[in-house]
């Protein structure tokens, strides 16, 4: 149907009133009406927040420039998260290799509580594990009843679990009133306090323990955290576990005194 006769018909049925929507739709239809209609850049002005008018051309490029900076903003932010997740790896990974040379269940916990003060900076770190053994350097050993009688609901599931904390969680996970890591505020004691950590059970037979790292800062480990590398280091440890535990009585027989 020719342009001709569409004006002919809509001034048959009468004149139609335009509305914002109308043009809006249209120009949504009609993308190249500009390109096709160049003088009508004379006719159209936006005003500027100074009160002054500008062409439309000047509008695209402030709208263009505003998106361009939002962009290396973003680009930015993906770099830096980039960077910082390959860092992460080479911390796990360094950690997953130290862990793999452990020759016993005290050896194995010691290189995860280096690792976490030293290559990942983490204020409290610490190694539990549920049974009725005696401790050994670098872990407790708690019954389980215990744990969920003091962290509750934060022992409920297999997932990584990273919230703020009473006063009591914290010390019942890092009990010694005092910074596990040295580098951060001298190491000195303080009394417990409430802070924020990231607790990982360690699976098993039901539940074979758990690792967590701490701060006295109750907004640092928030749920919006991600814990995959965490995840991953208790995997390695679920794994080494129960062959460690099983070399601990050979290596005590070794250790005492043989009988004649």
């Amino acid at each position: 149907m020719s342009a001709s006769k569409e004006s002919a018909q809509v001034t048959a049925s009468g004149p139609i009133e335009l509305n914002d929507e109308m043009v809006q739709e249209y120009l949504k239809d009609n993308g190249d009406f500009l390109q096709r209609h160049p003088e009508m850049f004379d006719h159209l002005h936006i005003s500027h927040a100074s009160g002054s008018a500008v062409s439309l051309v000047e509008k695209q490029v402030s709208v263009l420039r505003e998106r361009n900076i939002d962009m290396r903003h973003r680009l930015k932010t993906l770099t830096n998260n980039a960077r910082d997740n390959d860092k992460l790896y080479a911390q796990t990974r360094a950690l997953v290799l130290k862990l793999l040379e452990s020759n016993s269940v005290s050896t194995l916990a010691q290189a995860f509580n280096n690792a976490m003060h030293k290559d990942f900076g983490v204020e409290h770190a610490t190694i539990i594990l549920f049974g009725d053994g005696l401790a050994g350097s670098g872990y407790r050993v708690e019954s389980a009843e215990e744990a969920k009688k003091a962290l509750g609901s934060l022992m409920r599931g297999s997932k990584a679990v990273c919230c703020a904390l009473r006063k009591e969680e914290m010390h019942y996970l890092f009990p010694s009133g005092k910074v596990s890591n040295p580098d951060i505020q001298g190491g000195r004691a303080k009394a417990a306090q409430a802070g924020s950590a990231a607790i990982m059970p360690l699976p098993g037979n039901g539940q074979s323990g758990l690792i967590a790292v701490g701060s006295s800062d109750p907004n640092y480990y928030s749920s919006s955290m991600g814990t995959m590398f965490l995840e991953h280091i208790a995997d390695v440890i679920v794994r080494l576990l129960p062959g460690l535990q099983a070399l601990a009585p050979k290596a005590a027989a070794q250790a005492s005194p043989g009988e004649e």
